[in-house]
C-alpha cells in the first residue's frame, strides 16, 4: 500500500476531543488510557505502535466495544446485567489538537485505499494503513465513523495518548446515567442479575 504524501498532508486536521468515551474491563479501570497489542481495526500487524479509542457517544462506545456483531440475526438483543458489570468508563479529553487523519467522508476514496480499511468487519486493510500512517507520517490518529452507528470514533497513537490526551477516572458502566437510554438506542436490553 501506497499513500501519496500530499493527499495525507490534505487529509490531516487538528481535532481537539471533548468528553469522549472510552470503555474498558473493569480489571482496568485504574488505568483508563491504559494501552496493549491487540487485533482491532488500526492496531499494528507488527506489534509497532499501541492505540486508545475512545467514541463520540455512551451508544458508539458500547456497540464498538461490548456488542460488536454478536446479536446479527437474533431478535433477542439481551446482556445479562452481570455482563455490564464487567466494564468500566471513562471521559476522554484532548486539552490540545490532535493532528489526524480524517477517514470520515472521502478520506480512503482520496488515498486509494480500500473502503474496508474503517468499514469492514474485517480489519487487514485498516491494520495494514495503520502501520503506514504511523510509520511515515507524523499524525497522531485516526478520525473515523464507526461502522456500527456511524458516529464519530478516534484512535490515537500511543505516541500521543501520553501528551496529549487526558481522562477522568473510570467509573463502572453500569452506574452510567446514559446507560439505559444508550442501549436502547441501539437495540438492546439488561437481563437483571
Amino acid at each position: 500500500m501506497k499513500l501519496d504524501p500530499q493527499t495525507v498532508l490534505e487529509l490531516a486536521l487538528e481535532f481537539q476531543p471533548q468528553s469522549y468515551l472510552r470503555i474498558m474491563p473493569v480489571a482496568y479501570m485504574a488505568t483508563p488510557l491504559g494501552m496493549g497489542f491487540g487485533q482491532t481495526r488500526f492496531s499494528s500487524p507488527s506489534r509497532a505502535f499501541q492505540l486508545v479509542y475512545v467514541a463520540r457517544d455512551v451508544a458508539t462506545a458500547i456497540a464498538e466495544t461490548i456488542v460488536r456483531d454478536r446479536f446479527e440475526g437474533a431478535t433477542e438483543r439481551v446482556l445479562d446485567q452481570t455482563e455490564i458489570e464487567q466494564w468500566a468508563i471513562a471521559e476522554v479529553n484532548a486539552p490540545t489538537p490532535l493532528v489526524v487523519i480524517d477517514l470520515r467522508a472521502t478520506g480512503l476514496l482520496r488515498l486509494g485505499v480500500s473502503t474496508d480499511a474503517a468499514r469492514a468487519k474485517e480489519h487487514r486493510e485498516g491494520r495494514k494503513l495503520s502501520e503506514i500512517l504511523y510509520s511515515s507520517f507524523a499524525v497522531d490518529g485516526l478520525l473515523y465513523s464507526s461502522r456500527l452507528t456511524s458516529a464519530e470514533c478516534l484512535a490515537v497513537y500511543d505516541r500521543a495518548v501520553g501528551t496529549k490526551l487526558e481522562a477522568t477516572p473510570a467509573v463502572n458502566l453500569i452506574r452510567h446515567p446514559d446507560l439505559i437510554p444508550a442501549l436502547k438506542s441501539i437495540g438492546v436490553t439488561i437481563r437483571q442479575a
